[in-house]
């Protein structure tokens, strides 16, 4: 029996799960409950074998996620604070670590939290009127859910600081010039430009998307030389795979592969 959640919805189709923040009145704000069903949704995608790629994004045609939950977030103390961010850490930082490809339909505002969790996301799709933007300074705290680290990773430093200092929100065009944003669509073709792309990435192997997910996270964070050991490494393991002989079996014999993820 598929879960139920207060503040998502998760549907699945051709092997392409849609997680969907489902807050409208609030812009799809991020509190506490909603984070933590985010963690829940995507550990159980992660676990589905009948899932190989999961789309995230928001509810109605204003936002993706406009932020966290201010009126929460006010009532903190300094300790709560630290919770509250390593909560929404650890639930991004899954996210950004499954072995699954994971693509942002950013359907609106994405701001404050909101980007940070499209940051988490392997991949990013923007609706032309989509907005993006790390207020927190203006409410005198700073992005706790991950903005500080992965926005210069994506962007530059230079750029990423100019929106953590200012505050200021950047459209999709602008978004796209700087890398933030794979691509810019318009509004009423997001969710198919976002099937499209995912289509295409699921059609491939399975393992060898889950092992290039893997070595491109782990080699940022390491040295050039563990970075190209890793790669050798799971280049070489993919050769064991049912996988791999199949791909280049279809490729030799002009047909399409059949992976079937062993």
């Amino acid at each position: 029996m598929a879960a139920r959640y207060d503040y998502l919805e998760v549907a699945t189709s051709d092997g392409i799960a849609t997680v969907t923040v489902n807050r409208p009145d609030k812009l799809n704000a991020l509190n506490a409950a909603t984070i933590a069903e985010l963690g829940d949704a995507f550990r159980a995608l992660a676990d589905d074998v009948t899932v190989g790629g999961v789309i995230l994004t928001g509810s109605g045609a204003k936002a993706f996620v406009a932020g966290a939950d201010i009126a929460e977030l006010a009532r903190m103390g300094p300790l709560p604070g630290v919770h509250v961010s390593r909560a929404g850490q650890e639930v991004f930082r899954f996210i950004e670590r499954m072995s699954k490809p994971v693509l942002a339909a950013v359907n609106g505002f994405a701001l404050g939290g909101g980007l940070e969790l499209a940051l988490a996301c392997h991949l990013r799709i923007a609706a032309a009127n989509a907005r993006f933007g790390l207020p927190e300074v203006k409410l005198g705290i700073i992005p706790g859910y991950g903005g500080t680290v992965r926005l210069p990773r994506i962007v530059g430093r230079g750029r990423a600081l100019e929106l953590i200092l200012t505050g200021d929100m950047i459209d999709a065009a602008e978004a796209h010039r700087i890398g933030l944003v794979n691509r810019v669509v318009e509004s009423d073709a997001l969710g198919a430009a976002a099937r499209d792309v995912m289509a295409r990435i699921v059609a491939n192997g399975p393992i060898a998307l889950a092992l290039a997910l893997e070595s491109v996270l782990h080699g940022e964070a390491t040295s050039m030389e563990d970075g190209l050991l890793l790669e050798s490494n799971l280049f070489g393991l993919l050769a064991s795979t049912e996988d791999m002989r199949e791909g280049m079996s279809a490729f030799i014999e002009k047909r399409p592969a059949k992976f079937a993820g062993r």
